[in-house]
């Protein structure tokens, strides 16, 4: 179970639903969290994380690197947004920003949330191997792929992650990427169908990262290439069962939205009708 108290409190209902036992089998596609439950805890939180991970959910997770080096795990260039206080990430040390609130400005049962580092959020991952789970890791600042590749492999993690961010389109993180493991994933965007033959033919890209709803042979395309197709993005972010049912019925490997409950949802309805012919 959880064991943050504050998210017990707050998420009575939501914790319920891992008693359905659909919910302990493998998803296809596979669900991604937009920097977690945005819903109903605060983003990118060591607590948000958790209760992802309890509920058999991926998420994705932003990098940041510190004044003195460290990388931690926040979205925003500073930490006005998402905390108590202001200034750019890149002037803050480590031991500044672990003095930040990163839960009040969500909800007070969250007071005192910390920005956690990367390595707490890699440590966690690590701690629920036992369910089959896909993880985004989107890389915003500049030189800190192969770091986190690193940490990775130390806890033993890299099967589970997916690199995005710059990733996507820089063919130098990409290569970076694969100069420290050429078992990490890495992904090519397409952005639209005209887009999608030359993301395809990347060949240091081991998933194509959609941000339209592509056909079925796209998709098989894909497939048959040995790589796997993740879609995000204005078609998937947001409430549109009609979007998540296409990219499931064409084969898409893994939808990144802020609404993965109603996602789950949609998938479970999907699944329910068809055994039911």
């Amino acid at each position: 179970m959880i064991s943050d108290s504050r998210f017990l409190t707050l998420l009575p209902g939501i914790l319920l639903i891992t008693l359905n036992p659909y919910f302990t089998e493998a998803e296809q596609p596979l669900i991604v969290a937009h920097r977690g439950l945005l819903q109903v805890a605060p983003e990118n939180t060591l607590a948000n994380f958790r209760a992802c991970l309890e509920l058999r959910l991926g998420f994705e997770f932003d990098v940041q690197r510190t004044k003195d080096g460290h990388l931690i795990c926040i979205h925003d260039s500073t930490v006005d947004r998402t905390t108590n206080q202001t200034g750019k990430v890149s002037e803050l040390t480590l031991a500044e920003v672990k003095q930040l609130d990163a839960g009040s400005w969500f909800d007070p049962r969250f007071a005192g949330e910390p920005v956690p580092t990367v390595e707490e959020v890699l440590q966690l991952v690590a701690a629920y191997r036992q369910h089959k789970i896909l993880i985004a890791v989107d890389f915003k600042e500049t030189d800190v792929e192969q770091d986190v590749v690193r940490m990775a492999e130390r806890l033993n993690v890299l099967n589970r992650l997916l690199f995005i961010g710059r990733t996507i389109q820089e063919p130098k993180v990409r290569a970076n990427i694969k100069v420290i493991s050429n078992k990490a994933q890495t992904a090519a965007v397409a952005n639209n169908a005209s887009e999608f033959s030359s993301a395809l033919a990347v060949p240091d890209a081991d998933w194509i990262y959609v941000r339209y709803l592509p056909s079925k042979e796209e998709i098989e395309r894909v497939h048959r290439a040995n790589k796997r197709a993740f879609i995000a993005g204005a078609t998937v972010s947001g409430k549109v069962p009609k979007n998540w049912q296409h990219a499931s019925n064409v084969g898409i490997d893994a939808i990144l939205t802020d609404y993965p409950l109603a996602l789950r949802a949609t998938l479970k309805q999907k699944k329910q009708v068809a055994n039911s012919k």
